[in-house]
């Protein structure tokens, strides 16, 4: 790398370290390089549906140990990000327990009467009644959060519809547009970074994906490593505009840069 060797990273989780639930080779002698060498670390994903404590048990069934305090996700970004704006505010919540238990931390009160925000989260179940109930608050002047602006997410049987989706279909309905915290926003990079007191000069950022990681990372002022074992092929880089600091087979081909 072209600057000093970086005292601390961020990784996204999908595509990086997991795919499916299992480990991607290297993924476990990377974090625990990373614990050898003193480095803080953060991994981060999108999804906002599972708490960190959830996350890292789901980690450690695939054979990788993250405590849950070196995870980070779109709903805590979320949850900080509120808590700046209107401190001790309200909220109804369309999401799963990682979005509600965040807010819930930051002293959130969360109601579907007159609250400050509605915020829209990942679920797997989304339903058409909270779905009407969020379209009618926002109609009435509640502001108009999401999490991420991710369109679909993975599961076994194909792609399911996610944030961004549902995003789109309230925004059709009430004319209001969403602000999106998780990535491509780089707010929810330096919320990690201020999470573990890192500064951008010092930081890399690893990911799979073009359009969320690196072009966050860029944006944030993060060295970036751009990995080839997610959702991005090589032949797939020519098509943005910019460029990540390097690109790389997998997270086993990182290592050696710690």
């Amino acid at each position: 790398m072209d600057r000093c060797r970086p005292e601390c990273w961020l990784t996204d989780m999908d595509g990086v370290l997991v795919r499916e639930g299992e480990a991607l080779p290297g993924a476990a002698d990377f974090l625990q390089r990373l614990v050898d060498q003193e480095r803080r670390f953060l991994v981060l994903t999108n999804n906002s549906i599972y708490t960190p404590r959830d996350l890292a048990a789901r980690l450690a069934k695939s054979g990788l140990t993250v405590p849950e305090e070196s995870i980070w996700t779109s709903a805590l970004a979320t949850a900080g990000f509120l808590a700046d704006q209107v401190p001790g505010g309200s909220a109804y919540v369309v999401g799963e327990a990682g979005l509600t238990t965040a807010l819930y931390e930051v002293g959130y009160t969360l109601t579907d009467v007159t609250p400050d925000y509605v915020v829209l989260g990942e679920t797997r179940t989304y339903s058409f009644e909270a779905i009407t109930k969020a379209i009618r608050l926002i109609e009435s002047g509640s502001r108009f959060i999401a999490t991420n602006p991710d369109a679909t997410g993975p599961s076994a049987e194909g792609p399911l519809p996610a944030t961004g989706a549902v995003a789109a279909l309230i925004t059709r309905a009430t004319g209001a547009r969403p602000y999106f915290v998780g990535k491509p926003n780089p707010m929810m990079f330096r919320s990690a970074m201020n999470r573990i007191e890192a500064h951008s000069e010092t930081t890399v950022m690893i990911g799979d994906r073009m359009d969320t990681d690196v072009v966050a990372g860029i944006e944030a002022g993060l060295e970036t490593i751009l990995v080839l074992s997610g959702s991005t092929h090589a032949a797939d880089i020519t098509k943005y505009p910019y460029r990540p600091g390097r690109v790389l087979d997998s997270i086993a081909d990182v290592i050696d840069l710690i």
